[in-house]
């Protein structure tokens, strides 16, 4: 399956780090990791509110895409939190580390925005 993720720069700089195999571990306030599932939403995201924020984002948003194995994405509910595009999966923070062993290939960068 393809997902989509939106972030910031911080971020961003992270899963560079990573070689581009591995999202970054989340901050303690952050209890979830949110992929969404199309890239409408993720760039309403990286272009709407990563832009507005100077401190997590500065300032910019990136739109990321890779591809996850189903079998191991299926175990998680597809969430709606808004309009009907807006669709996501909750993968708690703990589970990370599983959710990017299933990462298959490189996560590539589709767009950014400042």
């Amino acid at each position: 399956m393809i997902l989509y993720r939106p972030v910031g720069e911080k971020e961003y700089l992270l899963i560079k780090e990573s070689g581009f195999k591995a999202f970054a571990p989340r901050l303690p306030e952050q209890p979830i990791f949110y992929p969404v599932l199309n890239e409408r939403y993720a760039t309403e995201i990286a272009s709407k509110w990563n832009t507005k924020d100077p401190v997590y984002s500065g300032n910019k948003g990136y739109v990321l895409k890779f591809t996850i194995d189903d079998d191991y994405i299926n175990q998680y509910k597809v969430q709606t939190v808004g309009n009907y595009y807006h669709q996501e999966y909750w993968i708690p923070a703990e589970e990370l580390g599983a959710f990017n062993g299933h990462i298959m290939g490189e996560i590539s960068v589709v767009a950014m925005y400042e």
